[in-house]
């Protein structure tokens, strides 16, 4: 048999090492993204459970108060995710059983920087969520034990961009909770509720109009979630919500102030 020249054994030996290595990259498992969602959120949003691959695959989303923390809350059923490519970016679809009438398609663009991660603006919620979910959060919400619904969509579209220096963020999210209810207060519903996140990170919780209970807050996502403010009964329910008043923060007469993070 005639050997072959050594460019040919070169080109093979190259072919097969690029093969294996796609075969690798297209078998990675599900964790691997797991992984990533919980070192960049500082383990506060997990994906537990993670099943099939990096590129196709489902897990269980979990809130938590951070590493080291006994509270957690996973919302019921699972996330499904799919990886795709259009018009020169990926893009990953992601779905939950419980609070998702359509898939919400994340775009993922590589640049000199690293990636960027986008969504566009929707007139639709992305998803409908229980609020007992932000339970895992830990204080308050763990002493609260919140009932309600959590909307969450943008009407502004979202940007993340981690590698830009002083500006990582474009856009917003608003997440609205609506027929706030808990065990510790007799008046139900407490209100109705609304949580910005714009950029540069800033967060912003108001209350809308006809609540009993007034929340209004001030913060930061990153590097970790902090949030400052105060809660107070609306006239005619300072009796009704005292003993909520009294748990949820510091008393300072007729207010609670309130420090997460």
């Amino acid at each position: 048999m005639t050997p072959r020249p050594r460019s040919t054994r070169l080109r093979i030996a190259v072919a097969l090492v690029l093969g294996a290595a796609a075969a690798l990259a297209w078998q990675a498992p599900a964790r691997w993204l797991a992984d990533a969602v919980g070192r960049h959120t500082d383990q506060r949003l997990m994906l537990a459970d993670s099943r099939g691959s990096l590129w196709f695959g489902s897990a269980q989303v979990v809130l938590t108060a951070g590493p080291g923390s006994r509270d957690a809350s996973r919302l019921p059923g699972r996330l499904h995710w799919t990886w795709g490519w259009s018009d020169g970016s990926a893009t990953l679809r992601l779905k939950l059983d419980c609070c998702s009438t359509d898939p919400v398609t994340l775009r993922v663009t590589p640049s000199w920087r690293g990636w960027s991660f986008s969504i566009p603006a929707s007139p639709t919620p992305w998803a409908r969520l229980p609020a007992n979910w932000l339970s895992g959060l830990g204080t308050p919400f763990n002493t609260l034990q919140p009932q309600g619904q959590l909307t969450l969509g943008s009407t502004q579209g979202l940007k993340l961009d981690p590698g830009t220096p002083g500006q990582p963020m474009e856009g917003g999210v608003q997440m609205q909770l609506n027929n706030l209810s808990t065990r510790l207060a007799t008046v139900a519903p407490l209100g109705n509720y609304e949580l910005r996140l714009e950029a540069p990170g800033s967060l912003t919780l108001e209350t809308r109009e006809g609540a009993a209970l007034r929340l209004q807050a001030q913060g930061r996502w990153q590097p970790r979630l902090q949030m400052q403010g105060q809660a107070e009964a609306a006239p005619g329910y300072e009796t009704a919500l005292d003993n909520l008043l009294n748990i949820v923060g510091r008393r300072e007469g007729a207010r609670s102030l309130i420090t997460l993070g």
